[in-house]
Order: C-alpha cells, then sequence, then structure tokens
C-alpha cells in the first residue's frame, strides 16, 4: 500500500477542516457585523467577502456552504465568495442546502436562489449592468428555482429565471429564461434537452 500517499491525504484532511472552523467564526462574525440574517449549519472555506448596503437584506439559509479555496474544489477557485447589494432594499435571498465555490453574488434589485443549488466554480450571478454611471440601465431580478445546477464559469444575468431542476453547463452565458427540467448549454445559453427528473 502507498502508505506515504495515506498518511498525506489524513494530514490534508485535518488540516482543512482546522481552516474551515477558523473560517467559518470569521465568517459568522462578519454576518452579524454587515447585519446579514444565516441560517444554522453553514459551512465557509476561506475568505468571503461581503458588503451590504443599508436597508438592503442578505439572508442566507440553513446548511449552505461557501467555498473559496482550490482545497475543496480541485477545479481551481480564481477569488473567494462574493455577497454584495449596491443599493437600498436590494435582496440576497439564498435558501437551505445551497453549496457554492468562488462564487459573486451582486444584486441591485434583486437575486432568490431556491434550496439545494449547486453553484460550481467561479460562477458570476448578477441582476445589474456595470459602470451605472456611464451607461444607464435598470436592474431586473434574478431567480435561480429549486434543485438547480450551474456548472463551472457560468455567467447568469439580469432579468433570468432559470426553472427548477435544471442543469446549466460550464461556461455558459444565460441571457434568457430557461425552464423547467431542463439542460441548457452555450453563449448565449440554449435549451439542448429537456430531463425526465424521474428517472434521471
Amino acid at each position: 500500500m502507498d502508505y506515504h500517499a495515506i498518511i498525506m491525504r489524513k494530514l490534508f484532511h485535518w488540516q482543512l477542516q482546522l481552516y474551515e472552523e477558523y473560517s467559518t467564526k470569521i465568517a459568522y462574525l462578519k454576518f452579524t457585523l454587515w447585519g446579514i440574517v444565516y441560517g444554522k449549519k453553514i459551512r465557509v472555506i476561506g475568505k468571503i467577502i461581503v458588503f451590504k448596503t443599508p436597508d438592503s437584506i442578505i439572508h442566507i439559509g440553513n446548511h449552505c456552504v461557501f467555498n473559496s479555496s482550490s482545497k475543496l474544489n480541485f477545479r481551481g477557485i480564481t477569488h473567494p465568495c462574493i455577497l454584495q447589494t449596491g443599493t437600498p432594499l436590494a435582496k440576497i435571498m439564498i435558501g437551505n442546502h445551497v453549496e457554492m465555490s468562488g462564487t459573486s453574488i451582486v444584486s441591485n434589485h434583486s437575486v432568490t436562489i431556491g434550496d439545494h443549488v449547486l453553484i460550481g466554480a467561479n460562477c458570476q450571478i448578477g441582476d445589474r449592468d456595470g459602470h451605472s454611471n456611464r451607461y444607464k440601465s435598470t436592474p431586473k431580478p434574478i431567480i435561480i428555482e429549486n434543485d438547480v445546477w450551474l456548472g463551472m464559469n457560468v455567467t447568469v444575468l439580469k432579468g433570468v429565471t432559470i426553472g427548477k431542476h435544471s442543469i446549466i453547463g460550464a461556461n455558459s452565458v444565460v441571457t434568457k429564461d430557461i425552464p423547467a427540467y431542463s439542460i441548457a448549454v452555450g453563449n448565449p445559453c440554449n435549451v439542448i434537452k429537456q430531463r425526465n427528473y424521474q428517472t434521471d
């Protein structure tokens, strides 16, 4: 047997456990100081960046995971998880059992994520366009329904609803609504197949 690899694996997981415990405590402190409402048994691995504009809402459900470390996602994380509301009355609502890696969520209107959503490495979710001081545009709500899986590097743009039980392929740019039970890929993202959820 490869005893060296077994020992290194155990040391790796022990180090990761300590890192997660420390990161989660720091995140809880940040959430409290920023006035973020959060549920039970949230796990945070690595740094999480939060910015909450006064009178906006960030709500995180139970059993969520925020991973900002490539030690837990070997696809490679390019930046920490980010949660930011840019205007008063903006909302970020995250359901229960949501897991994300190196994901950026920014809201000037509302981003709503349902339960049991998986968000792959380095995804971008934003309900607004950038540089509003030069290019006037209106933010539009984003809704990601229950049991959606976003592959790595997916970008979800403003005004989009992704229906429940859908899968969005890696590197896709979602510019329009995706119906429930869909498999969709591409830039712009298009449905290529409907899922038979009972047999998948």
